[in-house]
């Protein structure tokens, strides 16, 4: 799961390795075959158990700015009616209603850790548990729109806080979960996190 590669400092000992892979492991196993394949049909490096590196190598030479400004993914979003959006294509998985409140939730904590790193705030962030968040949500209670509603409002304050930065406080490094990277890194790795659901979304929750 670890990787020691440049730009991704893996921060963990051995042993918090090995506990991190049981962990990972363990929350991945009830992935589907789309989301194991992913990868492999890019070719890419990571895979989703590697977390930030993964969701940062999704956008290949696509600039993070250009994805966190558009609308298309939101736009595939709201041709999904109510009905379709409590749908769950195997037992123990997560509704669509509950991925987007995910995707919420997720961009509200990596901004969070963005904004702590631009300041220069060198305070070691954890991670989350993205289980217990939506768990203890009311995404399946809450309209579908109002779900989209709420994602496009964070989405403008993201992009309010991207506008806000200089190129420097880009460049500054922070550490969350086991990696250190940079602002900038943690904001591509936010919205590749988006560009991984809607895959998901697109390839398996709409074609079942």
């Amino acid at each position: 799961m670890g990787n020691d590669s440049p730009g991704f400092h893996n921060l963990l000992t051995e042993k918090q390795q090995q506990y991190s892979v049981y962990s990972m492991s363990n929350k991945y196993n009830k992935l589907n075959t789309e989301e194991q394949q992913l990868a492999k049909q890019h070719r890419m490096k990571y895979t989703v158990q590697d977390g930030f590196p993964y969701y940062i190598e999704l956008l290949g030479n696509t600039s993070y700015k250009q994805l966190f400004s558009s609308q298309e993914n939101f736009s595939i979003l709201e041709t999904i009616g109510e009905e379709k959006a409590n749908h769950r294509y195997a037992p123990n998985k997560w509704s669509i209603k509950q991925i987007v409140g995910h995707m919420t939730d997720h961009e509200r904590i990596m901004t969070y850790r963005a904004l702590r790193f631009s300041r220069k705030d060198a305070t070691q962030l954890p991670g989350y548990d993205q289980d217990l968040f939506v768990d203890n949500s009311r995404f399946d209670e809450l309209s579908f729109q109002q779900l989209i509603t709420d994602f496009k409002n964070v989405r403008n304050a993201t992009n309010s806080f991207i506008d806000t930065l200089s190129d420097l406080q880009l460049s500054l490094k922070g550490v969350a979960w086991k990696y250190e990277l940079t602002v900038e890194d943690f904001l591509k790795a936010t919205v590749g996190h988006e560009v991984h659901h809607i895959t998901i979304i697109k390839n398996t929750y709409l074609n079942s």
